[in-house]
């Protein structure tokens, strides 16, 4: 294959639609990124614009091209990668409001969005046997809470919507004018049972039980969903006038973004093999963003309590999914730098000695690490739940906690309670490979990508606490890879998805772990378990006083 073939991943994050043109080996040609509007209402209602989101993806692409002088006839497959945001659709498929506050622009509710934690809870008391593919518990990031919750308070958008579709299937949509839903958000978002698609898919007495079966017999969800890797059809004239392309290429089904990253990083296990499904049980993909999650397959379903799945097909066809996660990562850290009155000297110093924050913070902790090693960190213990626990709780109302604080403020304090979060997030990664492991992995590899390759802070961390060699890829924009892998086999450019891993994934080098500090992160590691337990017998106190 020549540069005359080229694929494009595009990937709707929470902040930016980014593209990447790779060609056939991996190699990233080109990139073009461009922002996406965000509303926040009130708390915990997180809101976007499907409108807002097409046009940024135009203007991406036509960035991307430009950057690589690249032909609009060189693209030969696409593939829409979307985080796992409800897309609401009203006459003519045009935007309908999701939104308190009515506006039609706001037709999105976004992963991160909470308002449906009743909704939720009340899916959870009915024990359904569906819940068992999503961890024992659904999470009111997931859509069927949310679609709950358009029904009850939002009656009007319920009776008029001609659609409701996750984000990925909505930019295939937009790209076809063909309703194909992906497998992978059906099954991880929507309570779609893969392994049951020949025979039903939904299980429509668990719709009935939540009094949301109309949405499957008036259509606004179809009852059908397809593999990632299959073709959903070609680009329209209109849809390519619009990005900047030309019709008829190929588009993939869609996939949600951290998944794309999953079949962008763990490549390489595959390389390694001359056999086309190998057992992936040792290792697992970290896709470390805003927040983060923890993607293992196995060639038999596992049901591990508070990690979501087993979702069958939902990454690599004919493979079982369990995903881990945490709601929030990087804007944790970015929180814990932020909130304090030393931030404006921090970004301040760092634009001085021309680097990011994240470099500035990290010289220092190393420097304080020097002079003090880790007790530095002894009485900084950071409870990371200040959007909830994903995984292993299932606990959207835990809280962040912090045990330490005093009076100073000045840039070293602050970097030390910014190593202690990030510390705090590799316990988390910890528990949740623990809970993993006791139901049959061995993880031993953490295939990490994501916004976080570039702390090396993030990346020793995870190493030491979690005691696993981190695997940095040779392309770091795994996510973007991914989507574009599967650009490249619904092309017919692959004969499958592993196949396209073997040839566009490449790991660069290994960071193992330092086992001398075990002692330390294993006594930490404690505390960080007993925090949470201290907090649930306080709200347990509150709650009963409240009553």
């Amino acid at each position: 294959m020549s540069l005359e073939k080229i694929f494009l991943g595009i990937d709707v994050g929470t902040g930016s639609v980014r593209v990447g043109a790779f060609d056939a080996h991996g190699i990233l040609i080109s990139k073009g990124e461009h922002p996406i509007l965000i509303w926040k209402p009130k708390a915990d209602f997180v809101e976007q614009s499907s409108e807002d989101i097409w046009s940024a993806t135009g203007k991406a692409i036509r960035t991307c091209l430009k950057t690589g002088d690249i032909r609009p006839s060189s693209i030969k497959g696409i593939a829409f990668d979307a985080t796992c945001s409800l897309v609401a659709l009203g006459a003519r498929f045009d935007p309908i409001s999701i939104s308190p506050t009515r506006d039609a622009e706001r037709n999105i509710i976004v992963w991160m969005d909470h308002r449906a934690t009743t909704e939720a809870e009340s899916i959870n008391r009915t024990g359904h046997e569906v819940l068992q593919y999503v961890g024992g518990k659904i999470s009111p990031e997931m859509e069927i809470p949310k679609l709950m919750w358009i029904k009850r308070h939002m009656k009007g958008t319920w009776s008029n919507a001609t659609k409701f579709m996750d984000l990925a299937d909505y930019m295939v949509y937009r790209s076809t004018e063909k309703d194909m839903r992906s497998l992978c958000t059906t099954v991880c978002k929507w309570t779609y049972l893969g392994h049951e698609r020949e025979t039903s898919g939904y299980r429509l007495d668990f719709f009935e039980q939540n009094d949301i079966h109309d949405l499957l017999e008036t259509g606004k969800v179809p009852q059908l969903a397809f593999p990632v890797g299959d073709c959903a059809g070609e680009l329209t004239l209109k849809a390519a006038e619009e990005l900047g392309l030309v019709s008829g290429i190929p588009i993939g089904i869609g996939i949600i973004d951290a998944h794309a990253g999953g079949i962008g990083s763990l490549g390489p296990i595959l390389a390694e093999s001359n056999q086309t499904e190998t057992p992936f049980d040792s290792a697992i993909a970290l896709i470390a963003g805003t927040s983060s999650c923890h993607m293992v397959v196995s060639e038999k379903p596992r049901f591990i309590d508070g990690i979501w799945g087993p979702y069958y097909g939902a990454m690599i066809p004919g493979m079982w999914l369990n995903e881990g996660g945490q709601s929030a990562t990087g804007s944790l850290i970015d929180h814990v730098i932020s909130n304090n009155a030393a931030y404006p000297d921090i970004v301040k110093s760092a634009k001085d000695k021309e680097q990011d924050v994240y470099t500035f913070l990290n010289e220092i902790v190393k420097g304080i690490r020097r002079e003090n090693g880790l007790g530095m960190y002894y009485n900084r213990h950071v409870l990371p739940y200040y959007h909830g626990n994903r995984s292993p709780r299932a606990d959207p109302e835990a809280k962040g906690m912090v045990s330490g604080l005093s009076l100073s403020s000045n840039r070293e304090d602050v970097a030390v309670w910014y190593g202690a979060a990030m510390q705090a997030i590799a316990y988390g990664t910890r528990h949740i490979l623990e809970a993993m492991n006791e139901k049959g992995y061995s993880i031993k590899q953490i295939y990490l990508s994501g916004g976080h390759l570039k702390n090396e802070l993030f990346i020793s961390e995870h190493a030491d606490i979690t005691g696993c060699d981190i695997v940095i890829p040779k392309e770091p924009e795994a996510v973007l890879l991914g989507s574009a892998i599967l650009g490249g086999v619904a092309a017919e450019q692959f004969p499958d998805i592993p196949s396209a891993m073997r040839s566009m994934c490449h790991a660069d080098h290994v960071v193992p772990p330092d086992l001398s500090t075990s002692v330390f992160h294993e006594a930490k590691y404690e505390i960080f378990k007993e925090m949470y337990d201290f907090q649930k017998r306080v709200h347990t106190k509150m709650a009963h006083l409240h009553s």
